[in-house]
């Protein structure tokens, strides 16, 4: 085996290089918001000692480094008809995130990235693209934990994006030791096993696999990778491993497997027409017991659930007559799993405001802001979607337990 030769760099950026089959892999460990891992970042690859540049960036946040413009091309009512609108939140909080803590440091989100790339493109090299696409590493984090968790998971992402705080040069400079995506879950990070074996470890593998992957190409002789600081220990371990005991299978099997979307449980699925036939059936029991009652039980369905979802509606800033459609349809939709509410809110938000260019063009930037998200008219409609579906959500268990309590009583 070629021994790793661990260089430490007089700024403290963290290099190491191997060797691997005559060829030279360096990586370049950095924290993404840090002017001097940008400067590195800029020396090293101006030194031409490098045929190549890879980066720890998947094909869509790299489009959003070089193409920022591409958030005004989305298509929001194809988000909601696809379901897509949780995902779309999700990296738009964790863009806040990074945003607000760059702001606070006057340096633009990703600048080592930008850096290598810029500098990659003046020197003619190819910019390899080897992080895992962020979409499935979200999925695959949201799998990899408890149910009761995800809430969890989902709202300390979103609270992460939103609550204020100030953060200083040295806190910055410490992210060297862990992970942009990672600092976002810090309070789940470590209790929480199956999110960081999604968001640290399998990352790490598809990285050092990808960065074996192109070595063994022959394309490229002197191979710089720059990635997190707080991947450097895994990519390192798994380079070895890939390097002195080949997997059984190929590393393209291995990219292959960790680019899996996880199979969706069937049990919510169950759970959630065993809810539908439960209420059913409650109606259906009301009514034989006195026609009265079995009206009541319908009045209470119709007032909670759709109640409590104009309720999250008007909460999220939604036009009066979204709040309406929210009434009228959350009595409905609550007993179909097939269409959520918030799809229909959503749309109805949508077209009743429709965002302008602007809206889309300053998405990135308003959401980093605590009243952006109500602000701008995209997020605003994206907080309809999410608000409505939680207020259906809790009215159909407040008027399920309300129902069974009639029942139990007569």
């Amino acid at each position: 085996m070629n021994p790793i030769d661990i260089r430490p760099a007089a700024d403290n950026e963290p290099l190491y290089t191997l060797e691997h089959c005559g060829r030279r892999i360096t990586l370049l460990g950095t924290a993404h918001i840090s002017q001097a891992s940008a400067e590195k970042v800029r020396e090293l690859i101006e030194s031409c000692e490098y045929d190549a540049v890879a980066i720890e960036l998947c094909p869509s946040r790299y489009n959003a480094i070089v193409n920022p413009d591409a958030l005004a091309k989305m298509d929001l009512f194809e988000v909601i008809h696809t379901r897509k609108v949780l995902m779309v939140a999700a990296n738009l909080a964790l863009g806040a995130f990074q945003q607000r803590m760059a702001e606070q440091l006057d340096i633009t989100p990703g600048a080592e990235m930008r850096a290598a790339i810029d500098c990659a493109r003046t020197h003619h090299l190819p910019v390899l693209l080897i992080d895992r696409e962020i979409a499935v590493t979200l999925k695959r984090c949201y799998h990899g934990v408890p149910c009761w968790q995800r809430v969890q998971l989902l709202s300390g992402l979103l609270t992460s994006a939103i609550v204020p705080r100030k953060v200083t040069t040295e806190e910055i400079e410490r992210l060297k030791e862990g992970d942009m995506l990672e600092s976002a879950f810090t309070q789940f990070a470590e209790q929480a096993r199956g999110l960081y074996r999604g968001l640290i470890d399998e990352r790490d593998s598809y990285m050092a696999a990808r960065i074996i992957s192109e070595s063994d190409s022959g394309a490229h002789r002197n191979l710089l990778a720059v990635v997190g600081a707080g991947h450097l220990k895994g990519i390192r371990r798994y380079l070895d491993d890939y390097r002195d005991h080949p997997p059984a299978e190929t590393l393209a099997g291995v990219i292959a497997k960790l680019d899996e979307m996880p199979a969706p449980s069937r049990w919510p699925a169950l759970i959630s027409w065993l809810v539908v036939a439960l209420i059913l059936g409650g109606f259906a029991v009301g009514f034989t017991q006195d026609t009265a009652i079995g009206w009541g039980m319908i009045t209470d369905w119709i007032m909670i659930t759709g109640g409590l979802a104009a309720l999250g509606t008007l909460l999220a800033g939604g036009h009066l007559l979204t709040v309406g459609s929210a009434f009228l349809a959350a009595p409905l939709t609550t007993l179909n799993p097939l269409i959520g509410v918030g799809m229909i809110t959503a749309a109805v938000e949508a077209w009743l405001r429709r965002p302008s260019i602007g809206d889309f063009s300053r998405l990135r930037a308003d959401v980093s802001r605590l009243k952006g998200w109500w602000y701008n008219r995209v997020a605003r409609t994206l907080l309809v979607f999410l608000f409505s579906s939680l207020g259906a959500a809790a009215g159909t268990y407040l008027a399920g337990v309300m129902i069974f309590r009639q029942l139990t009583q007569h």
